[in-house]
């Protein structure tokens, strides 16, 4: 990845005076160049887009889980629980506690 200061391929300026003293210790470049820098440094953002979120789409198709393949039960019939039918423990009384 790039830093800011890469992005700008042209010549840099110190803003003076017009007595020559420097005016602030900031770089100035032209309005063009940096709208340039600018595209430049947006494209390049959606490039790494890009591979980033095809990384993970490809990390993501190898460690996706998917539900466990469970066969139909041929020979039991699915057990509905009707209000009047009794629950019992599974542990005898002295187990419990």
């Amino acid at each position: 990845m790039k830093t800011p200061a890469e992005y700008l391929q042209c010549p840099v300026f110190e803003l003076t005076y017009p007595t020559g003293d420097a005016a602030e210790s900031v770089p100035v470049v032209a309005y063009d160049d940096a709208l340039r820098a600018v595209d430049a440094a947006l494209a390049d953002a959606e490039k790494y887009k890009y591979l980033l979120m095809r990384a993970l789409r490809r990390h993501h198709a190898d460690t996706a889980v998917g539900p466990a393949l469970i066969p139909p039960a041929s020979r039991f019939q699915e057990y509905i629980a009707q209000p009047d039918t009794p629950v019992l423990p599974l542990y005898p009384d002295e187990q419990a506690a």
